[in-house]
């Protein structure tokens, strides 16, 4: 996987899809092979390296948000950089700047209840942002939206990933992953088909 790529995965459930995005994204070993990240074998850093590595170059997007019900917008997508003891002047850059990038500007002192399911997911995309993440790896990010919450948020990622970032999408929509740049279909901890480009690296997982 390359540098600048967007990648969708796909496959059948317990094809291996969860168990590859918890590799790359750092929350599982490899069970053979090795994980490169930025030039780096990251696949068996310590457990400090690896939340150090996984927090300042991975962002996540999750099918549930996973937002944070009791904190605001602009509280949610500051929690992983204080983590970084980063300093709450460029915090509070980063956080207007990414929320500004989704379009929800004007939703920094609302909480979670008082959005639709599409502006959750895109707090959810501009937390991750806010991290200026290497890689950012998105399990079933329109899983839970609405046809037109869905398109919203794909044409945002494609943006995203015109603009140089790295992305990693698992998805159980069809038409969604033929939109990517590159189709990896998964069976059985298996890659059976991964598109023109070669794959620099893909460890073997079993889901």
């Amino acid at each position: 996987m390359g540098k600048g790529e967007f990648v969708a995965v796909t496959g059948p459930s317990g094809s291996g899809k969860s168990t590859f995005l918890n590799v790359a994204g750092l929350l599982e070993n490899p069970t053979s092979g090795t994980y490169e990240l930025d030039g780096e074998d990251v696949s068996r850093l310590g457990d400090n390296a690896r939340s150090h590595t996984r927090n300042h170059k991975i962002g996540f997007i999750f099918q549930a948000f996973n937002l944070i019900s009791d904190l605001t917008v602009f509280d949610n997508v500051d929690t992983p950089l204080r983590y970084r003891g980063m300093k709450a002047a460029e915090r509070s850059k980063r956080i207007e700047e990414s929320l500004a990038r989704v379009g929800l500007s004007g939703r920094m002192k609302h909480y979670p209840a008082e959005l639709s399911g599409g502006q959750q997911q895109r707090v959810a995309i501009a937390r991750a942002l806010a991290g200026h993440p290497r890689i950012l790896l998105a399990d079933e990010p329109t899983g839970n939206l609405d046809t037109q919450s869905a398109r919203a948020v794909m044409v945002l990622l494609e943006e995203i990933h015109r603009e140089g970032a790295t992305i990693v999408m698992v998805t159980h929509d069809q038409q969604l992953a033929a939109r990517a740049q590159r189709h990896i279909q998964v069976l059985d901890g298996q890659i059976v088909n991964a598109g023109p480009s070669e794959v620099r690296l893909m460890p073997h997982v079993v889901g």
